[in-house]
């Protein structure tokens, strides 16, 4: 499947934006002015919070590709499965419905209850995200190198695990985490930064650092920062970006 552009314009400094559709699926492609056939980029895979859509993420995301393309990496962001615009997930509303009274009653969501919430989403999104590659890297552009930075962590971890052209991760941790992701964490190998908000009042701070330890990548950092969920300090990104700089030049050794 190829990707439909609907629409292209140019940046401040040059980057290249392409809204797009794959199948049904909305996305957006930026890539440096200087990436071409002759000099093809990796691409990093900017992963969103589930339920707020590209809409409101635009311009976070549109920051986001802007500091990739000052690395020399395109970046591409596509729409979650029931955000946005798309259809509802089958039995989304009942579980939202279901997480608020839990929530409004001051107590935490148990596991079968994130499993129901985070699960389709994560089933649906991955293959998406794929097909999403399989596109991308059929660009002349781009290189085949790819990273994953952000979003819901169940999403990522599902990607660390399948899919093989993705080199390293940037993980945030401030999710929640079903079941099955904790057994995926096992399997797990790739180089990993992840990024965790100390005082993140809706993150469930002992299965995040639960999480990391099931993690079998023989290289995995974690950067806690004081604050919450939205406090992720601005010298955060600039690690990351470190740490993909590193991984990507050494898979092009």
């Amino acid at each position: 499947m190829n990707l439909h552009v609907v629409s292209r314009r140019r940046l401040d400094g040059g980057v290249l934006e392409r809204e797009f559709l794959l199948g049904d699926v909305p996305g957006i492609l930026w890539t440096p002015v200087d990436a071409s056939e002759t000099s093809p980029v990796p691409l990093v895979m900017l992963g969103q919070p589930g339920g707020l859509g590209m809409h409101r993420m635009r311009p976070a995301l549109e920051g986001r590709a802007r500091s990739a393309s000052a690395h020399g990496l395109a970046a591409v962001a596509i729409e979650l499965p029931g955000n946005g615009g798309r259809p509802t997930l089958p039995g989304a509303e009942s579980v939202r419905a279901e997480l608020r009274r839990v929530l409004s009653a001051g107590e935490r969501p148990g596991p079968e209850l994130v499993d129901r919430l985070i699960l389709p989403l994560v089933e649906r999104a991955v293959p998406e995200w794929q097909a999403t590659l399989d596109a991308c890297f059929a660009l002349p552009e781009l290189d085949g190198r790819a990273v994953y930075s952000g979003g819901v962590i169940a999403i990522g971890v599902r990607l660390a695990v399948v899919e093989p052209r993705i080199l390293a991760a940037c993980l945030f941790a401030g999710s929640y985490i079903p079941r099955a992701t904790m057994s995926e964490a096992t399997a797990v190998t790739m180089p990993l930064h992840v990024l965790l908000q100390w005082d993140d009042d809706g993150n469930d701070r002992d299965a995040s650092l639960a999480l990391f330890d099931a993690f079998a990548s023989a290289e995995k950092t974690l950067h806690a920062n004081m604050g919450g969920h939205t406090g992720v300090p601005a010298f955060a990104g600039e690690e990351v970006a470190r740490f993909f700089d590193r991984h990507l030049a050494q898979a092009a050794d």
